[in-house]
């Protein structure tokens, strides 16, 4: 068994912090959902300007109001306008497993705006068998890889047309995406 990120709230402000509350984090259900989290979900939390490290469960909060709030003995590792990495993992029987699982990453702007859904993946490569890079989920474009400039277009064309996709597409996104 391998525990793995699942799903990831990157750089999301803290809103408030309620010492009094029960406990948890409280966030936008909307959020949530685009990014595959539940509620009652254990997750780890990472305070990017304190270091501070936790984890607790999410709980949903008003929908449409980007809230980020902490609560219980959590309040006290935050300020509000902290921004946080909130992950939530799994557990999966081998590395064979990660060509399946496609971790949905959001990034925020300050007001808790979502600025990308991107998507990790792992892939082989000619390189290495567990390769990896982050695809941007809007318009399934490469956004950056431990491989890039140096991209296995053959790879990418093999995937997209398991995926789905029509020749036609495949070679406009090709086209679009890589100055080859």
């Amino acid at each position: 068994m391998m525990k793995v990120i699942r799903a990831k709230l990157h750089g999301i402000r803290v809103t408030s912090a309620d010492l009094n509350y029960h406990g948890s984090i409280t966030l936008d259900p909307i959020h949530c959902e685009q990014a595959g989290l539940y509620p009652m979900e254990f997750v780890e939390i990472w305070n990017k300007n304190s270091g501070a490290r936790l984890t607790t469960y999410v709980i949903f909060g008003q929908e449409g109001s980007r809230c980020c709030v902490l609560n219980g003995a959590a309040a006290r590792t935050c300020q509000v306008g902290d921004e946080l990495i909130i992950a939530a993992s799994d557990y999966l029987p081998g590395p064979e497993a990660l060509y399946g699982l496609k971790p949905r990453i959001l990034t925020f702007l300050p007001d808790n705006q979502v600025d990308q859904v991107l998507l990790y993946d792992v892939f082989a490569s000619e390189k290495r068998p567990y390769d990896f890079r982050i695809l941007d989920a809007g318009s399934r474009a490469v956004e950056s890889c431990h491989t890039w400039p140096n991209v296995d277009v053959a790879a990418i064309r093999e995937e997209l047309k398991a995926k789905g996709w029509q020749d036609q597409e495949i070679n406009e996104f090709i086209r679009s995406h890589f100055s080859l």
